[in-house]
């Protein structure tokens, strides 16, 4: 029964449906953003710290300059 769930046809018609509803500007900051939230869930479980996600976190966005 699980099996079903994950056919590619199921997955190309979740894709669209999520182009769709989001559209092509905010479809790749979706992913971005569920991907990240994975990755601390899985860490919460783990238990693991990911010292590069801290440094993502602590240092400035592209283009920004540090205050002084």
């Amino acid at each position: 029964m699980v099996t079903d769930l994950l056919q590619p046809t199921h997955l190309i018609i979740v894709l669209v449906v999520a182009l769709l509803v989001l559209g092509p500007k905010r479809l790749p900051g979706a992913g971005r953003a569920l991907g990240q939230s994975l990755r601390e869930f899985k860490q919460s479980i783990t238990g693991e710290h990911d010292d590069h996600s801290e440094l993502q976190a602590t240092s400035p966005a592209d283009g920004e300059l540090p205050s002084p």
